[in-house]
């Protein structure tokens, strides 16, 4: 079968077998986020298996995600640290290590440990060099009170970035979905607009992205919002449903001709080489951070329009 065979699609079937499937060299980026062993309630998956058992699993579709990523590709890997540091092991064998990614996730004590409060975003790439990679920046962090940014950066606040600083691999501004509304039928749901955070690191517009667990569509919205292609496999009969009507209302988020990822109607993540396009569509009297909206009493040309989601 061909690439363009898969393109654009969320598949139910087996993740083994379905993306043994897609030829080699032939996705721009891979992304997964497996289910975690931890016993969580899914329909059409047993999440308690034996360690071997689930890491050998594993091993498996880490293998068939480097083997379809493009020379010039990513392989991103979420989970928490306790299972990342056997897929960096089985990685380092077949791929290049770039970042270890923290997100902030608060969760609950486990006995006697440190309180968890992250999870990690395995990133590497298929080969050594020649791989794609964008700088990207998020707006700077304010006080809510004043309105003035937290940091001066050593007190050299002119020469900061109109609009946020250059990412690092530690990420505070992005959190769990908590609230119901904002909720699909499934355990383990990510925020959008840290998937779009991952394209828009990772990818170019038309580029391919795959997600061999796409649950209830996450990272297929976030490709279609910021003009990539996608494919998406996954087992459950009922997440591929509700994905693929997901992905039918979506509609990009791109001012000026620059894909930016939007999270509660402001802008959050921009490729950092599209500044100059998207500065004339931002305060630029005082720096706002989060509070930079987007609609069309503010900055945006008046026929501009940004579906609210």
């Amino acid at each position: 079968m061909e690439i363009k065979d898969f393109q654009n699609q969320i598949i139910q079937g087996d993740i083994l077998k379905t993306i043994a499937k897609i030829p080699d060299d032939s996705v721009d980026l891979t992304f997964a986020d497996p289910p975690f062993n931890l016993k969580k309630k899914y329909s059409a998956y047993n999440d308690t298996k034996e360690v071997e058992e689930y890491l050998e699993w594993c091993y498996q579709w880490l293998s068939e995600m480097v083997r379809v990523t493009k020379p010039s590709g990513s392989i991103l890997v979420h989970n928490i640290p306790k299972w990342l540091v056997y897929y960096g092991s089985h990685l380092n064998k077949i791929a290049n290590f770039r970042h270890w990614i923290s997100w902030e996730a608060v969760g609950a004590p486990l006995g006697k440990t440190l309180l968890p409060t992250h999870y990690g975003i395995l990133f590497y790439t298929k080969q050594p060099k020649g791989f794609k990679f964008f700088n990207v920046r998020a707006p700077h962090k304010i006080c809510r009170g004043c309105g003035i940014p937290l940091k001066d950066y050593g007190g050299k606040k002119a020469q900061m970035h109109p609009f946020g600083t250059i990412l690092s691999d530690v990420w505070t501004d992005i959190h769990r979905i908590r609230h119901k509304k904002r909720r699909d039928e499934h355990p383990c749901q990510l925020p959008e607009h840290l998937l779009e955070r991952l394209i828009l690191i990772t990818t170019d517009e038309s580029d391919l992205v795959l997600d061999p667990f796409i649950g209830t569509g996450t990272t297929a919205v976030a490709a279609k919002r910021l003009g990539r292609n996608f494919i998406g496999i996954d087992i459950d009969k009922n997440y591929v449903e509700i994905a693929q009507q997901k992905i039918k209302e979506v509609e990009p988020t791109k001012i000026n001709g620059c894909y930016v990822s939007i999270f509660l109607n402001k802008i959050f993540t921009i490729q950092d080489k599209d500044y100059q396009l998207l500065k004339d569509y931002l305060n630029k009297s005082e720096i706002k951070g989060l509070e930079l909206f987007i609609s069309q009493n503010s900055f945006l040309p008046p026929l501009f329009e940004i579906k609210k989601f």
